[in-house]
């Protein structure tokens, strides 16, 4: 069976990070950030258009340097369990971590968005790098990074040992025998760990996709393992081409080597596609977005955030990039040591390191719809992605990729005319897993 493009949404609200003035365009409202009108149109839309789903992002620390979505935000479940309510097909994926979360709450809050949206559910698995937050919740010092990816395995080990609980013939509910539940289909977890100790049982039976969908974005040497090991989608970093098929190709690679089949795990780069009547107007249009939201001081911001929130402010910004290696460890690690390293081999200033930090780099997805489609093909047929994880600044640029790009993408027979599932498993082809109990009684011929 020939493979088939992915697509989901990833709504900026009021501007997220490099989109810090998107709050002053006259199409988006103010409080679009907690409006859940403006994620339940911006689902319907994507919905209509036949995309697997819509992605939430999250984070659990701000300060005023923040970019303005980020400061004023719906709870990921809390708005996708409304946005449930107002779709039927489109997946949902909301971020929530693994950090600063206990696992059984984790499992059950997924577990009834899985419920409540009839098997569309998934959770984007972060290890939350904003140090921050460790204050948010009681803690000095935020977590290593070994803890940290230590946790988020064990968590989601975790998570998908509840959610098999029940098995599927659970609930008799037989009047006439007076049995509502059959005890012999509900299991306790009894798991003891590194990291956690949870009894359970979960008190949630699994949904028609059997478990929510797990997503994970890692750079990082543990984060690749990560996705390797547990991640059924993955948001990838992108780049150019042959860095999007390096990462593709050693992803899918790690995959296998831990005894899974590569095409269940489906990797999503990221694309702010800009698209225009002409390549031409919509080359100047990207341009324009890029001058809007240079911004020297937010782009200071937003350096430290690879360093946990750290305040770059506090040194001479002409004088030779600072020793601030020790902070990598509990940031943005990866991130965090390619700007170090760039710094030091080319004798960089604070100054020019911020201002590389949001410099113009040209989106390989801008252009007249053909264009696009174009680019779109060749990278989906060079092995550099599954699907594209898509942000648009306002609906009169969602429009066009709509209208314009998806009919294409359709006609070339890269993506779907149809919803053929109903739920985000089946948009994305995967299984749906067995339940464990059930599985080794019939390996065990009962």
């Amino acid at each position: 069976m020939p493979r088939t493009l992915h697509l989901a949404l990833h709504p900026y609200g009021v501007g997220g990070p490099g989109q810090h003035g998107l709050w002053k365009d006259p199409r988006v409202a103010k409080n679009a950030s907690i409006d859940i009108g403006y994620y339940i149109r911006q689902a319907q839309a994507a919905e209509h258009a036949l995309f697997d789903a819509l992605f939430i992002v999250d984070s659990q620390f701000i300060n005023a340097t923040y970019p303005s979505h980020y400061l004023n935000r719906l709870e990921p479940l809390t708005l996708l369990s409304a946005v449930a309510t107002h779709t039927s097909r489109i997946g949902l994926v909301g971020t929530a971590s693994s950090t600063y979360n206990s696992p059984f709450n984790l499992a059950r809050r997924f577990a009834s968005l899985d419920h409540i949206s009839g098997g569309r559910a998934g959770w984007n698995v972060v290890t939350s790098f904003d140090t921050g937050t460790s204050r948010n919740y009681g803690l000095d010092e935020h977590l290593d990074y070994a803890t940290r990816y230590g946790r988020a395995l064990e968590s989601v080990e975790v998570a998908r040992g509840l959610w098999d609980s029940y098995e599927d013939d659970a609930f008799p509910a037989d009047v006439e025998r007076n049995v509502f539940l059959d005890p012999a289909r509900l299991h306790a977890l009894d798991h003891v760990g590194e990291h956690f100790k949870v009894a359970g049982p979960l008190n949630i039976s699994r949904s028609p996709q059997g478990q929510p969908v797990i997503f994970q974005a890692g750079v990082s040497e543990e984060g690749r393992d990560l996705a390797a090991r547990v991640a059924e989608g993955v948001y990838a970093p992108g780049g150019s081409l042959e860095q999007a098929r390096e990462y593709y190709a050693d992803v899918k690679r790690r995959t296998a080597a831990h005894g899974r089949d590569p095409d269940h795990i489906k990797i999503f780069v990221h694309g702010g596609p800009v698209v225009a009547a002409t390549d031409e107007a919509a080359r100047r249009r990207e341009r324009e977005i890029f001058e809007e939201d240079n911004d020297f001081d937010r782009n200071l911001a937003l350096l430290g955030r690879s360093f946990g929130a750290y305040d770059f402010a506090v040194h001479d910004l002409d004088a030779p990039f600072p020793d601030v290696a020790h902070l990598a460890e509990k940031g943005g690690r990866t991130g965090a040591a390619q700007i170090i390293e760039r710094a030091r081999e080319q004798g960089l200033t604070l100054r020019q390191v911020a201002e590389s930090v949001n410099e113009f780099r040209r989106s390989p997805f801008v252009g007249a719809p053909e264009t696009v489609a174009d680019t779109i093909e060749e990278w989906f047929a060079a092995g550099a992605f599954d699907g594209i994880n898509l942000a648009f600044r306002t609906d009169d640029e969602l429009e066009p990729f709509v209208d314009g790009v998806v009919p294409l993408l359709q006609k070339r027979g890269l993506f779907r005319t149809r919803y053929t599932a109903d739920t985000l498993r089946g948009h994305l082809g995967l299984p749906v897993p067995a339940n464990r109990h059930t599985e080794a009684r019939r390996l065990a011929g009962a």
